[in-house]
């Protein structure tokens, strides 16, 4: 399989990850300078907790259009940031979005209450009826209430992955609400032209992107390549590889290590999406995936017949050699988490260190692919046999067999029970952060 080996990354280099999180910072206290500058300018109400209230609404409005972006997949974003920490930020951005439109509602509540003498359940219900777009706030508020609900980690746990994404696409529409009701009782929005048009610009903006990033990419690359599946190759008894063909894949932009949603359309299963890995590198010709089977999903793969359309979305993830910081690289794998890694070493450059962690010989899925791709590119590679305890890469038995480990980059995919023990060896072994690269895949059911 030919591909093409991505250079080396000057040790100068400014990271890709800097460059992006630094970016999305700075556009984030930009935003918020701006705002705070406009709601300045509008004036300040004679009522204190009316005057916290609207700000925190102002800041609520500028965090939810701050969500959208950081889910709309965006390819830029994506591939330097890796959409499991994007996710991660959009969840923490959500709850810092939830308390301020509490506060929005309590403040400004409790603030025309203290001046009309009424208490506040009845102030609330008053301006819910007379004020024209606050009826739409509260509805958007209890939107968000539900789906912050559904989103805490013990409410997660316990809904299928579906069922989360349905109700979290309400989203959307506590969106629409809330931007009705800027647009109708906004003081900020309306003080100024100039205030009209950023804030026009600013959702314009987050809901463009989102429907760029998960709509109008996915459906144009699938049209220009029109995947279909070519072969599927039993690699165990529980692991099969998908061989999937295309028109001009070679104008794909995906690398080595990188992940599709796929879905394949057989009326059974074009409902499902599950993120497989590239189990090889983009040869230009062709894409593979390796999955073992794990739950419905990623079983039906081995009675896929030839030629059954496919609809991708991706490719998404940082977990590539373009975070390269150091020119020799050590690459962990566990499982069947080898896919990525094996598609990385088949595209990374300079030497590599390749250890694989299974529990017996027979579970070591490709491993005479890998064992001809060591061969053939000088890197070495050890299979790590036998029980989860003792652990077989702690940190002495780690060290041993890579004693210059703090000078390589390191590139680790597994379950996670593995991965987190491997990140706390790393760690102990005084591994610079910047130089160790893992995704987690749970975000995606």
């Amino acid at each position: 399989m030919t591909t093409v080996q991505s250079p080396p990354v000057p040790p100068t280099a400014i990271r890709p990850k800097v460059v992006a999180r630094t970016g999305l910072y700075a556009v984030l206290a930009a935003n918020a300078a701006v705002v705070t500058l406009f709601a300045v300018q509008a004036g300040f109400a004679s009522n204190a907790l009316v005057v916290i209230g609207r700000f925190a609404g102002l800041y609520s409005a500028l965090l939810m259009a701050f969500q959208l972006l950081l889910v709309a997949r965006l390819p830029w974003l994506d591939r330097r940031i890796g959409m499991d920490r994007l996710t991660n930020w959009h969840r923490w951005t959500g709850f810092g979005l939830l308390w301020t439109l509490v506060g929005h509602v309590v403040f400004i509540t409790f603030g025309y209450a203290d001046s009309s003498s009424m208490n506040p359940v009845s102030q609330l219900v008053d301006l819910a009826e007379t004020v024209e777009g606050v009826l739409r706030a509260a509805v958007a508020m209890v939107l968000i209430l539900v789906i912050g609900g559904v989103s805490a980690r013990w409410a997660r746990r316990r809904l299928a992955y579906e069922t989360w994404h349905f109700i979290h696409l309400y989203t959307y529409v506590a969106v629409v609400l809330a931007f009705t009701h800027q647009v109708a009782v906004g003081t900020t929005f309306t003080a100024s032209s100039a205030a009209t048009a950023y804030w026009y610009a600013v959702w314009g903006v987050a809901l463009g992107s989102v429907l760029l990033g998960r709509l109008v990419l996915p459906l144009w690359r699938n049209r220009r390549h029109r995947l279909r599946v070519e072969a599927v190759v039993p690699e165990t008894e529980n692991v099969v590889s998908v061989y999937i063909t295309g028109r001009d894949l070679d104008r794909l932009p995906a690398l080595a290590g990188q992940f599709f949603l796929w879905r394949f359309l057989t009326k059974d299963r074009w409902w499902q999406a599950n993120p497989f890995s590239l189990s090889a590198a983009p040869d230009g010709t062709r894409l593979r995936l390796t999955a073992k089977a794990a739950g419905d999903g990623s079983a039906g793969l081995r009675h896929l017949k030839p030629g059954t359309r496919v609809f991708a979305e991706g490719p998404y993830g940082a977990f590539t050699a373009m975070h390269r910081t150091r020119p020799e690289s050590l690459l962990i794998a566990g499982g069947v988490g080898v896919t990525p890694i094996r598609a990385l070493l088949e595209e990374i450059h300079g030497h590599a260190v390749v250890i694989y962690r299974v529990a017996g010989e027979r579970d070591a899925v490709l491993y005479d692919e890998l064992r001809e791709l060591a061969l053939a590119k000088g890197a070495e590679l050890h299979l790590v046999t036998g029980p989860p305890v003792p652990d077989r890469l702690a940190p002495r038995e780690l060290a041993a067999l890579v004693p210059d480990i703090a000078e390589r980059d390191v590139f680790l995919c597994g379950p996670p029970p593995m991965m987190n023990a491997v990140l706390g060896t790393l760690r102990e072994l005084d591994v610079p952060k910047p130089q160790i690269h893992f995704e987690r895949f749970s975000l995606a059911g």
